[in-house]
C-alpha cells in the first residue's frame, strides 16, 4: 500500500463535520479493497467488516478514527464579502490570509482578509483579529456574490499536501485522516493474517463537534472491545515534553481512566513481540477522542486509544510521519490477530478472574 499517496488523497478531500460526502466516498472505495462488507450508517460513519475465522457467534472489536475535519460556515453576506464562524475548533490566529474554497451554489476560491493595519488604532494593531472582523473575499461584485453564496454555505481551507524530507508529510486534516490511513493499513495487513474475531473498522463522522459518529456506531456495532485512533501533539516550540509525544517512534498508547489496563498490557506485549516502537502517554482526564464515547456505549466497552503525533494541529500544515501511520496500522492488525476466546476472561474485573 502506498501510504503517502493515500494520505495525500485523504488530506486534500473536503469533509467538514456533518458534510463529509467527498471524503466518505473516498474511504468507502478504499475500505472495499480489503473488507468483506462496507456500509454507511445513518450518521454518515463508514463501517467496514473484516470477518474472523472463528466459529459463530464470534467476538468482535471496533476500531474508530474520525473522517471529519474542522471548517467554516457563512453567517452573513454583506457588500460582496462573507462573514463566517467555525465548525469545530480553529484558533482564529491561523485564519488571517488563508486561501479558502467557498462551497456555495457554485464553488468559489477566496481568501480570508481583514482591515489593513494602516487604518487600525495603535492598540488594535497588537491584538488578534476577532472572528467578527474577518471576512472572505471571493473577488466578485456584490450582486454576483449574493447569487452564488447564502448563509449556511460551508468554507473549507486550502492546504496543499506536501512531501517533506524523509518520511515526513504536511497538509490539512491529518486530524484525523492520519488515523483513517492507519485503519486502511490495518485492513491491508489483516488480509494476510488469520484472525478469530470479527473486526469492525469505522471511520466516524462528526467527531469535531461532539464525538457523534463514535457514539452511534459503537451503539450499533455493539463490539466486545474498542480502540480509537486519533492524533496527538508532536514536539514543537511552545509544547512541553509532558504534553507532547515524539514523532517517528510509533504510536502513543494512552494510559488513564479512559483506557482499559488489560487491553493496554496486551497492546504493549504485541508491539514488543513484533518490534514495533511505541511510547506511553498519560491521559488522566477525558481524552476528548472517540475513545471517550466508545468506552461508555451501552453497558460499557473495554477501550484503548492510540495517538499518531502531528505538529501544528488544527492548521493547514499539520505535519507527521508516514512511518508512524504504518506502524499504527500494523500494530492494530497484529493485536486483532492475537485475540482469542480467553481474552475477555483475562481482562475481566478483577483482572484475570473469570467472568460470571
Amino acid at each position: 500500500m502506498d501510504v503517502a499517496e493515500l494520505m495525500g488523497r485523504l488530506s486534500e478531500a473536503v469533509g467538514i463535520s456533518g458534510y463529509e460526502t467527498e471524503v466518505r466516498s473516498l474511504i468507502v472505495d478504499q475500505f472495499r479493497e480489503h473488507a468483506d462488507d462496507v456500509r454507511v450508517d445513518p450518521m454518515g460513519s463508514v463501517i467496514a467488516l473484516k470477518r474472523g475465522h472463528g466459529p459463530e457467534p464470534r467476538r468482535s472489536i471496533m476500531l474508530a478514527a474520525h473522517l471529519d475535519e474542522i471548517g467554516l460556515i457563512v453567517t452573513q453576506v454583506k457588500e460582496g464579502f462573507l462573514q463566517f464562524t467555525q465548525v469545530g475548533g480553529f484558533d482564529v490566529r491561523v485564519l488571517l490570509g488563508q486561501p479558502v474554497v467557498v462551497h456555495g451554489r457554485r464553488t468559489l476560491p477566496g481568501v480570508i482578509g481583514s482591515r489593513p493595519p494602516h487604518v487600525l488604532s495603535a492598540a488594535d494593531r497588537d491584538k488578534v483579529v476577532p472572528f467578527d472582523e474577518l471576512y472572505v473575499d471571493v473577488g466578485l461584485p456584490a450582486a454576483e456574490v449574493e447569487k452564488a453564496v447564502r448563509v449556511g454555505d460551508l468554507i473549507s481551507l486550502r492546504g496543499g499536501y506536501r512531501r517533506l524530507r524523509g518520511d515526513m508529510v504536511a497538509g490539512k486534516a491529518f486530524d484525523d485522516r492520519a488515523g483513517v490511513a492507519a485503519l486502511a493499513v490495518c485492513l491491508d495487513t489483516l488480509s494476510g493474517l488469520k484472525h478469530t474475531w470479527d473486526a469492525y473498522v469505522v471511520a466516524t463522522s462528526q467527531e469535531e463537534v461532539g464525538l457523534r459518529g463514535a457514539t452511534t456506531s459503537a451503539y450499533g456495532v455493539d463490539p466486545d472491545l474498542g480502540i480509537a485512533i486519533d492524533v496527538g501533539f508532536g514536539p514543537q516550540p511552545g509544547v512541553s515534553d509532558v504534553e507532547s509525544v515524539p514523532i517517528g517512534k510509533g504510536p502513543a498508547l494512552a494510559i488513564g481512566p479512559n483506557i482499559h489496563p488489560g487491553m493496554l498490557q496486551k497492546l504493549e506485549e504485541v508491539a514488543k513481540a513484533a518490534e514495533i516502537p511505541y511510547v506511553v502517554e498519560a491521559a488522566p482526564e477525558a481524552t476528548g477522542t472517540d475513545a471517550w464515547a466508545i468506552q461508555v456505549a451501552r453497558e460499557g466497552i473495554p477501550t484503548c486509544l492510540l495517538s499518531i503525533p502531528v505538529r501544528n494541529m488544527h492548521t493547514t500544515v499539520e505535519t507527521g510521519s508516514l512511518k508512524d501511520i504504518t506502524r499504527t496500522g500494523r500494530l492494530l492488525a497484529l493485536f486483532i490477530a492475537a485475540l482469542d476466546d480467553r481474552f475477555l476472561d483475562e481482562i475481566a474485573w478483577p483482572l484475570g478472574q473469570p467472568q460470571s
